[in-house]
Formats: C-alpha cells, sequence, structure tokens
C-alpha cells in the first residue's frame, strides 16, 4: 500500500511516501526548485518520492493532502450567511486573503497530479484531504516513539484551530479540544516577526535569537493589552492592535503607537528596542507553552507529550518545557511546520483511514558507556528521507565542474577533516539523506570548530552572510552530551536547548554589567564560546551511531584529536537560499563562500585548488532577504 502525502499552497510544500506504515522518503519543493519556503504544488518533491521508491503515480494508491480548506469557508458562511442581516456582502468583506487564495484546491491538485503522471484524471488515485491539525497531531504521535501520549499542535492557522489538544493512543488520535483563529499563539510571535523587521515564516527564528540580548520589559504591555491569558494556558488575543485576520498586514498603528513607534524597516540597525521585544514575546510565548502543558497533563493524565505545529521549532520554549513542565518525556516532529503535514497526512491514511496498527519502534541500541543517551526508537529514521548520491555520481558531477578533488577512504578521510576543524578550517559537510526539517544534522552541514572565539563571526559574517548575533548549534557525541550540557536525554532533532554546564563556563568579565545588548555578543562564555549564547544556553544536537554513524565517526575523530566532543553544525546554505540538495548544490555553495574545504561523501575539495569560476561574484547580492 502506497500513499503519497502532499502540503503546499501556503509555505513549505513538501511531500511524503509511506509505503504499508512506514516512512520511505520525504523532501521539501524549496531543496529542489532552489526558492526559499516554496509554497507551489510539490511537483519536483513528488516526482523524486516516486522515483526513489521505483513508481509510478499509478501505482499510489492514496494521496492526501494535509488541509480541508472547505472547512474554512464553512465556517465563515455559517457565521455570517447564516447570521443575516449582514449577508454576502460582510462574508466577502470579512473573507481572509489566505483563505480566497485556497478555495478551490481539489481541481487543482488533480490538475498537477494529472501532468505530473501523464494520466487522464479517471486514472488518478484516490484523493483525500486531512484537517490541517490532524496532519500536524499525526505527523507528532505516530512517528514517536509512544505507544501512548498527549500531543499538543501550536501554529499560526490551520483551517480554523490555532492550537489543538489530541489522546494519541495505539494508532488512534482524539481530539480533545482547540482554541481558534484569529487567536493564535503562533501569529502573535509572527506579528512581534514582522514587527522588528525580520520576514514572516522565516524570521521567527531570529527572533528567537535575539530575545537573550534584551530585557523583558515588555512583557506586562503584551499581557494587558494584546493578551488575554488564563490560569489554564487558554488565551485571546487584542484584534484592535492586529491587522492579520482581513488584511496583509500582521500588526497596525495602535501596535506601532504601543511599542514605542513604527516597525523595524528590513536591513536597518537592531536596537535595544528589537531585542527587548525579542525577550518579551519569548517569555510571554513560554509562560502560555508550560501553562498549556500544565493543564493537558492533568486533563490527559498521561506523561509523555508529543508537539508538532511552527510553535513547536522554538527550541527554547521545548527546553524550558523538558525542564520545568510535568511531562515525563517530550517528543517533537523535527518538520514541526507545514512540510511535516506531508507525512502527518500520509501517516493519517494509513492509520485512521485505512485502520491498519503502528508497528513496534525497534528498540534503541545500547552503545558505549552506561551514560550513553541512545538514539529515540522513532519512525523518522533520524529524519535522514530526501535524496543521496553515491561517490560515482558525484564524480560525475565533479569532472563536468572540472572540478579537482581527492578520493579518500573514510578511514584517512575523518581523521583528516578532523584535524583541518580543529586548525580553524570551516567545512561543507554533504553525505548521505538529505533531512526533512528545517535543521540540517550532520547530511547537509557546515562544521566548524567550536573552541574558536571568533568563529560565530567568522561563520555569521563570511560563510552564512547572516545577521552577528544568530548563534550555532552543536553537534555533540550521544554519549558524551552529559559532560558538556545540562541535558539527560536525546536530543537528535536540535529541538531543545539546555544550558552549557557550570564546569565549563568562563567567569563573566569584570565590565560586563555595563555591556548592553549587542556589545556582549563577542565575550566568551565557555570552553565551547561558538556554540555558547549569551544566556549559557545551547541549541543541542545528539548525534547517535545508530542513526548518523558517518557523522558520528567524524565527531569521535575530532574528539580523539582535540579532547572536545563537539562541533558546531549549521545549516549548508547561505542567507535566503534552502539547504543544499544536490553536489551541484553544494559545489555552488562552496565556491562563493570563504568555505575553505568541502567534503561531498568520500570527495574531498580544497577552495585553493578549485578553478575561478565566481570567483569575483557576489554571492550575498544574489539573495532576496530572508
Amino acid at each position: 500500500m502506497n500513499i503519497l502525502g502532499i502540503s503546499a499552497f501556503y509555505h513549505d510544500s513538501a511531500a511524503a511516501l509511506v509505503r504499508d506504515g512506514a516512512v520511505v522518503a520525504a523532501a521539501q519543493e524549496e531543496r529542489f526548485s532552489r526558492k526559499k519556503h516554496d509554497a507551489g504544488f510539490p511537483t519536483q518533491a513528488v516526482t523524486w518520492c516516486l522515483r526513489d521508491a521505483g513508481l509510478a503515480l499509478a501505482e499510489i494508491d492514496h494521496v492526501c493532502f494535509y488541509d480541508k480548506p472547505l472547512l474554512k469557508f464553512e465556517r465563515l458562511l455559517e457565521t455570517y450567511i447564516g447570521s443575516a442581516p449582514r449577508g454576502i456582502r460582510s462574508f466577502m468583506a470579512a473573507m481572509p486573503v489566505w483563505l480566497k487564495d485556497k478555495l478551490f484546491l481539489k481541481t487543482t491538485i488533480r490538475r498537477e497530479l494529472a501532468a505530473l503522471g501523464g494520466l487522464p484524471a479517471a486514472d488518478l488515485p484516490s484523493l483525500l484531504f486531512n484537517e490541517h491539525h490532524r496532519s500536524h497531531a499525526a505527523s507528532a504521535f505516530f512517528p514517536s516513539p509512544f505507544d501512548e501520549a498527549a500531543v499538543l499542535c501550536l501554529d499560526g492557522v490551520g483551517e480554523w484551530a490555532t492550537t489543538s489538544v489530541w489522546r494519541g493512543s495505539g494508532h488512534r488520535l482524539e481530539p480533545l479540544w482547540q482554541i481558534d483563529f484569529p487567536h493564535s499563539l503562533g501569529l502573535l510571535y509572527s506579528a512581534f516577526t514582522y514587527f522588528t523587521g525580520f520576514r514572516v515564516n522565516s524570521g521567527e527564528y531570529k527572533l528567537m535569537g535575539l530575545a537573550p540580548y534584551g530585557e523583558p520589559r515588555y512583557t506586562d504591555l503584551i499581557r494587558r493589552e494584546l493578551i488575554d491569558i488564563k490560569p489554564d494556558g487558554s488565551f485571546r488575543l487584542n484584534m484592535r492592535y492586529f491587522d492579520f485576520a482581513t488584511g496583509l498586514r500582521m500588526t497596525n498603528r495602535r501596535f506601532a503607537r504601543l511599542f514605542d513607534g513604527p516597525p523595524r524597516q528590513p536591513e536597518a540597525e537592531v536596537t535595544q528596542r528589537e531585542m527587548d521585544l525579542a525577550r518579551s514575546i519569548q517569555v510571554v510565548t513560554e509562560e502560555v507553552v508550560l501553562r498549556l502543558a500544565t493543564t493537558v497533563q492533568r486533563e490527559t493524565g498521561l506523561d509523555r507529550l508529543c508537539l508538532a505545529g511552527g510553535v513547536a521549532l522554538n527550541c527554547v520554549a521545548n527546553g524550558r518545557l523538558l525542564r520545568e513542565g510535568p511531562f515525563a518525556d517530550l517528543w517533537v516532529q523535527p518538520a514541526a511546520g507545514d512540510a511535516g503535514g506531508a507525512l502527518g497526512a500520509a501517516l493519517s491514511v494509513w492509520h485512521e483511514y485505512l485502520d491498519r496498527p503502528r508497528a513496534p519502534p525497534a528498540a534503541a541500541a545500547a552503545v558505549g558507556s552506561a551514560a550513553h543517551t541512545p538514539a529515540p526508537p522513532d519512525a523518522m529514521a533520524g529524519s535522514y528521507l530526501g535524496p543521496r548520491f553515491c561517490n560515482t555520481e558525484i564524480r560525475t558531477v565533479l569532472a563536468e565542474l572540472d572540478a579537482p578533488f581527492e578520493a579518500l577512504d573514510d578511514a584517512e578521510l575523518l581523521p583528516r577533516v578532523a584535524a583541518l576543524l580543529a586548525d580553524g578550517k570551516v567545512i561543507g559537510w554533504f553525505q548521505g539523506r538529505m533531512e526533512l526539517g528545517p535543521r540540517a544534522l550532520g547530511g547537509r552541514s557546515i562544521l566548524g570548530d567550536p573552541r574558536n572565539p571568533t568563529m560565530q563571526s567568522v561563520m555569521n559574517l563570511k560563510i552564512k552572510y547572516r545577521e552577528s548575533f544568530r548563534p550555532f548549534a552543536p553537534a555533540v557525541l550521544a554519549e558524551r552530551v552529559g559532560e558538556w550540557f545540562a541535558l539527560t536525554c536525546a536530543s537528535p532533532y536540535m529541538l531543545i536547548v539546555a544550558p552549557v554546564r557550570d564546569e565549563h563556563r568562563l567567569p563573566p568579565p569584570a565590565d560586563e554589567a555595563a555591556r548592553f545588548g549587542i556589545e556582549r555578543l563577542h565575550l566568551p562564555r565557555s570552553a565551547i564560546p561558538a556554540v555558547t549564547h549569551v544566556d549559557y544556553s545551547a541549541r543541542v544536537q545528539t548525534v547517535h551511531a545508530e542513526t548518523n554513524p558517518r557523522f558520528h565517526a567524524l565527531l569521535a575523530a575530532f574528539y580523539a584529536q582535540t579532547g572536545c566532543p563537539v562541533l558546531i553544525n549549521t545549516s549548508f546554505n547561505v542567507r535566503g537560499e534552502p539547504i543544499v540538495c544536490t553536489p551541484a548544490d553544494a559545489w555552488r555553495c562552496f565556491m562563493r563562500t570563504e568555505l575553505d574545504y568541502l567534503v561531498l561523501e568520500n570527495c574531498l575539495l580544497d577552495k585553493r585548488r578549485q578553478p575561478a569560476l565566481a570567483a569575483d561574484s557576489d554571492w550575498r547580492s544574489e539573495f532576496a532577504l530572508d
């Protein structure tokens, strides 16, 4: 039984293929189209999923879309037409722009599938539609390692729900309750993303990274004027300050008057106001998440929680939930946003529509010492679900590019790369299957030495071409994580923030109290300063031999040479560009940045030996702002 899940037409379109309940392939359209957050129909992602599985579209049994757009229409129709005398004119005036674009998707999807598969309409697979938040919930629970768990979905908006709570048991999801649009924690956070000058559905990571530089001086104002938070975590927004319900802007003039002036313009200087706004909305977001989780645990009596929806990518809130929340265990879908909805839609068809049981998760292998944190026995294969390229394919591409390289087996390559990293070199690392979701996890990564106090600035300004304040994540050997970070569980998907352990911290300089905001950026905080944020936190990725043995072996080689089991791991892309997908993508990014070396499987490329192609072009000017 082959089931194809699709998400599209809002942001981060994707396709996922499930065969007899197992996830066999999944990828985002942006990786193929090279258009960041591509929202179009995922033609290339679908094509790749089918090719990877050796299938034609005619061999797909069901196609499931991750959303039911007509539910939006029905709700508004009921509200406005059914409550005359406002009638059709009021209804059309109140219809959100995003709804008008989504009403007639069934015809669009069938047309796209027919063109892709070369099939007449009568021969297309069965086309199903799943509710948006059910797709999120399915993506969170069904691949998780839990037989039973509470499920919390938080995003901008689905058909109508913005927050939903579920009970997952076996191969069933039971909806418990929800909060509806326009009252949305995700849209509240995005409103501040917009107001601080970053792009909605892209810049939320920046807002989260900026928060530790600020002070929470607006939190009381946010609670008093913008969001009414009940003791159980439920909430309502004061829509007098927002325009997202019916217009194209997130905030209005009242919002600007409330926060001391107009929104920051993109690329303008980031001031203390933006830092304080970021810190304030982060504090409020964490408060809501903790209260909701406490209520969910009390109502369900369950001790495990699964998370999905865009807000679940807030790894600072996740870390606090793990440390202070009521649940004993937490699992977050690595593609928690809309891309993961494609996966959830396909899994929902298998388990709920077709009533097929879940296979018991494979037991995590016991590796290393007793303190080893094993990879969670989930069904995500480490999130390595995208394309991979063998050495033969890579050598063919390099020959076409006239790019010189050394071919080395792992026994020679890994110690060599570890030595280069220890020498301060920055390396593009391309191996295995591409990751699903927004995080590079050792398949399409840029790596550096976290001990180097200048490495954060070097990689931000010369490699990534992005804001200097943005932190980098540490990839750490899973069996050593407890020695460096205050984290006692696995974090394979880089979705939990944890403190650096006290013994690795450096004492603050005498003049720290006199420094504010970005002035604190260049103060070394620990023995691994390049991955230690100003509040001594880090967005940890535990690397497991079970799911990525080669990346684990590289970390082990670096540890053997340096005594440090940690590397900087950031996504292999530059600002405004999606993560690289193919060897050619990787080589172009390598050539147009100040990366020192590139590893493509067993091929090592030295920048100094490459042809001068694009050497005098400005890579930064080729990308739109993100």
